[in-house]
């Protein structure tokens, strides 16, 4: 295979549509299409993991955290950064990187807690706003089937557990042809009737240009007729975080005592105790002080992540147990998730 095919498959996975704006995903170093030798995962692409690429005969490594994230104006080895690419382009290894485009992943980092933690009826806990188009084009009768499999083929009408979603009410299309167009139906300069029908498909934006691409290339039409509009529903399937339920609940104390068993941390930071019982958990790996007000709009009885900041552990107010894992030890099961998908 060559590295672009591989990078295909994990965009499955995670398409990197899916990242957050301030976020630097994708191939950040390397030829898509150098055949693959080898492929080492790892949670950072650091000096030593190029070095341990180069023994493996590894020419692709898999990263989760992105080593270049502001940008680099220059390539002097000067720090930790320029010293680890200018080491993999020297020896043509390639460095993919997937952050927050896995974070958001429904199998991602976050389903790697919940596994860990052995937490059932997984759910987003902060489902992904803005990522959901919806397009209407307008098509000839005859022809709507073909473009309606077409654009589902592109990733278009897929509605969680349910694929091939769409909507079409038929209708009467007019128009005339100027004189230098060619039109599929109709003739130049004469007012055209046809019955068309009126198709509605929604999208994940980090699916837009496949489905664009689907409607242009199967649509009759010289000159398309269509609209996408921006959609204000979250999608309930695609985000940050989870929440599911343990198969018994604990008290406090023990409860802490099996998150650091299951999750490998030595020390665990948390709120006070609240002296209630934990049965429903939410999880967020890497810095997640963001989603505690989530967490607790969910009644979940504790919230798991790392980097809170010492007032942060008020935010508790007594209503959930917030603990802080570290954050390393709260990603660390996403270099065994990506090397078993």
């Amino acid at each position: 295979m060559i590295i672009k095919e591989v990078t295909d498959l994990l965009e499955q996975l995670a398409p990197l549509g899916d990242a957050e704006d301030f976020d630097n995903v994708g191939l950040l170093v390397g030829d898509p299409t150098r055949e693959v030798t080898g492929i080492l995962v790892t949670l950072d692409t650091l000096e030593t993991v190029v070095d341990e690429a180069i023994v493996k005969k590894c020419n692709l490594i898999v990263s989760f955290h992105p080593i270049i994230f502001n940008g680099l104006k220059k390539l002097t080895g000067q720090d930790y950064i320029q010293r680890t690419v200018i080491k993999a382009i020297e020896n043509k290894i390639a460095i993919y990187s997937m952050h927050t485009a896995l974070d958001n992943s429904a199998k991602g980092v976050n389903y790697g807690i919940g596994r860990a933690l052995a937490l059932e009826n997984l759910q987003i806990l902060l489902p992904k706003k803005g990522s959901i188009k919806k397009l209407t084009t307008y098509i000839p009768v005859a022809e709507a089937d073909q473009l309606k499999n077409a654009l589902f083929n592109a990733g278009a009408g897929r509605i969680g557990q349910y694929s091939h979603c769409s909507f079409t009410t038929e209708g009467t299309g007019t128009f005339k042809a100027g004189d230098e167009a060619n039109p599929a139906k109709g003739k130049r300069g004469e007012l055209h009737k046809e019955d068309e029908a009126q198709v509605h498909v929604t999208f994940n934006t980090a699916t837009e240009k496949a489905v664009m691409k689907a409607l242009f290339d199967n649509h009759p039409y010289e000159e398309v007729a269509y609209e996408v509009y921006q959609l204000d529903n979250k999608h309930q399937h695609l985000g940050m975080g989870m929440i599911g339920n343990l198969p018994k609940s604990y008290n406090e104390k023990e409860f802490v005592e099996y998150v650091k068993t299951k999750m490998n941390a030595a020390v665990v930071r948390h709120s006070n105790f609240t002296d209630k019982q934990v049965q429903k958990v939410a999880v967020l790996g890497g810095s997640g002080s963001f989603a505690i007000d989530a967490a607790k709009r969910a009644n979940a009885d504790a919230f798991i992540t790392s980097d809170l900041k010492y007032h942060q552990f008020f935010s508790a107010e007594d209503k959930i147990l917030i603990l802080d894992i570290g954050h390393y030890e709260s990603e660390q099961f996403t270099k065994n998730l990506l090397a078993d998908y």
